[in-house]
């Protein structure tokens, strides 16, 4: 599933003319809430449009993180802001579509309480194993998955994560199992990947890149839907006989309910003009990111498709937060 698409020429057009500043704003900081702790994917995309948006804007691109509970406690507090253009949320997949799915008490509803701007990037997850795993293909590890049932460990940035839910997907369409192993963070789990202490993870490409270039982990295939081009020789899930697993992880940046029109369109044009920044695009792309850009119609539909989705997933899969 991909939703890698062309922004309209209007908004084009606007963010290179430097976008379309509603009377008055901005007159004081944006506040650019990040539901995770710095140094991850989400907070560098938040990071890395920043400059860009604050020099077309003429006021500074603050970026708070407030982590806590897979981004609910960030998601809550962006829901109670003034909806004035001046609090905005750059968040993960997680915080906009499996959160109502698997938290009984969110303090947002993600389809009810944010104006959608657009989702940035989207980048595939790719699978990789350590030097313990004997399988150099995707056939010779669902091979040794079928005949190690529940044994082979799999180590996730936490329950209900998107590399989570790709493993679950990914033992639902081969038919085989694994042993879950959730971690406080992306961070944790590749420590223990690297160490021995767990066999194998769907990971963001961006934040093992390094360790497949130097040998460390084995790159098996790429989740999306063509091959990364920072990976070039890693066959997607489909090439290598596993279908229906097209899997991106995706930030997307919202406002609270209520954004006036003309506040919206100005933000909406800024900051995709940001992302088409050909510095910064090509940054992105070298980091494994893929530069969407969306409109908020296209944010919604592709939102209400992840819902759907995800939904199915969890249900077959009996994931459960406990």
């Amino acid at each position: 599933m991909t939703i890698r698409t062309k922004v309209s020429s209007l908004f084009i057009g606007l963010a290179i003319l430097g976008g379309v500043q509603a009377a008055g704003f901005p007159d004081k900081a944006i506040n650019v809430v990040v539901p995770f702790p710095a140094g991850g994917s989400t907070d560098a995309i938040a990071r890395a449009i920043g400059p860009k948006v604050s020099a077309k804007l003429g006021q500074p691109w603050v970026v708070d993180n407030r982590p806590g509970a897979t981004g609910a406690l960030g998601g809550g507090y962006v829901k109670r802001a003034a909806p004035d253009g001046y609090t905005l949320m750059v968040a993960s997949i997680g915080v906009y579509s499996v959160n109502p799915l698997l938290q009984k008490t969110l303090p947002y509803d993600p389809s009810k309480d944010f104006d959608l701007l657009t989702v940035a990037v989207q980048a595939p997850n790719v699978l990789v194993t350590n030097a313990t795993v004997p399988a150099t293909t995707v056939a010779d590890f669902v091979a040794y998955l079928k005949k190690n049932p529940d044994k082979i460990t799999f180590a996730t940035s936490g329950a209900g994560s998107s590399d989570h839910l790709t493993t679950a997907l990914f033992w639902q369409k081969t038919g085989t199992s694994g042993l879950h192993v959730p971690y406080k963070g992306g961070a944790p789990a590749i420590t223990d990947l690297l160490g021995g202490h767990a066999n194998a993870s769907f990971q963001n490409i961006n934040v093992v890149l390094s360790h497949i270039k130097a040998g460390k982990l084995k790159a098996l295939a790429v989740t999306g839907s063509k091959r990364s081009a920072v990976l070039p020789n890693v066959p997607t899930l489909g090439e290598a006989g596993v279908k229906e697993v097209d899997v991106y992880s995706w930030q997307g940046i919202a406002a609270p309910k209520g954004l006036p029109k003309d506040i919206k369109a100005t933000l909406h044009a800024t900051i995709t003009g940001a992302l088409h920044d050909p510095q910064i695009a090509a940054k992105l792309t070298e980091q494994g990111f893929e530069v969407v850009a969306s409109t908020p119609e296209q944010f919604a539909k592709f939102q209400a498709q992840e819902l759907a989705r995800w939904r199915e997933v969890i249900i077959n899969g009996k994931i459960t937060l406990d």
